[in-house]
């Protein structure tokens, strides 16, 4: 990892936060022992959902097939400012997103400058439509840590398939507007990673994705395995290779390989909180 995206982290670190961190963690493991849920402490990490519209449709998630029955919006800010003011204490790590494209709300610099502002390391997901060169400028001096970008594919065609609605030209162009930003700006935040969703479509440009992902300077690429949500089309995206997969198709169904776990540590760690103000573990 960047050791400027370290120096990040640990320059935000406080005793009060470290001594709550501590007692999350020795609560947690009491609670294993002891078969008895007890947590003495407040989450040290969040994801904030600034809102749950998405310019896309890609078919693995719930915002893609129009799977959410809740209500959609965009996270007022006074009621963001809250939620910060109360947990910046304790506060080690904040992600700006749940479901939708966290791009799409027009307060979102000033959501990453008020969190900057409360010493609070803060990192959000994106599908990279949205970085003109004004915007990208804008979330560099917003104070913004660490950036990942999702690009699925390496030309339109394979993009596009997942990526549904999305334009791969439009995608590179953002990453190399917000490189140019740092530059510019003589910044070495926010830290920026290159993910890839690894699918049946597009595993066959995976080193194809590593050559863009140094030819476009940014800090970091990873790869990622998918999550399937719906399983009628589950055939159509997970991939061939099997370690680029969660699943194996056993007794005629796709079934996760590993075996899960019967307690959650993020329960004790971490919480999501929803654009109208819904905490859900």
């Amino acid at each position: 990892m960047n050791l400027r995206l370290i120096y990040s982290f640990v320059s935000k670190m406080t005793f009060k936060k470290l001594c709550n961190y501590l007692k999350i963690k020795a609560s947690y493991y009491y609670s294993i022992l002891t078969k008895t849920p007890v947590r003495l402490g407040f989450p040290w990490s969040i994801s904030i959902e600034p809102t749950n519209y998405c310019n896309l449709r890609c078919p693995q998630c719930p915002v893609g097939l129009n799977w959410l029955t809740r209500p959609k919006g965009f996270i007022d800010f006074e009621l963001y400012k809250n939620i910060i003011d109360t947990l910046s204490p304790y506060l080690m790590h904040l992600f700006l997103y749940f479901q939708g494209e966290p791009f799409l709300h027009p307060q979102l610099e000033k959501l990453i400058s008020y969190a900057n502002s409360k010493n609070i390391f803060t990192a959000l997901s994106t599908n990279g439509h949205f970085l003109s060169e004004s915007k990208a400028k804008q979330i560099v001096l917003s104070g913004l840590d660490l950036i990942i970008i999702s690009i699925d594919g390496t030309d339109q065609e394979t993009y596009s398939k997942y990526r549904i609605n999305g334009n791969l030209a439009s995608v590179i162009k953002g990453v190399k507007n917000l490189v140019a930003a740092k530059k510019t700006l003589n910044s070495g935040l926010p830290f920026i990673e290159l993910q890839f969703l690894a699918l049946k479509t597009n595993e066959h440009q995976i080193n194809d994705f590593k050559r863009l992902a140094h030819n476009l300077e940014v800090n970091k690429y990873s790869i990622k395995t998918a999550q399937i949500i719906d399983f009628q089309t589950a055939n159509l995206f997970i991939p061939s290779t099997p370690k680029l997969s969660r699943y194996s198709f056993k007794n005629s169904t796709w079934q996760l390989k590993k075996k899960i776990k019967n307690r959650c540590s993020r329960l004790w760690n971490a919480a999501v909180i929803t654009w109208n103000g819904i905490v859900v573990p």
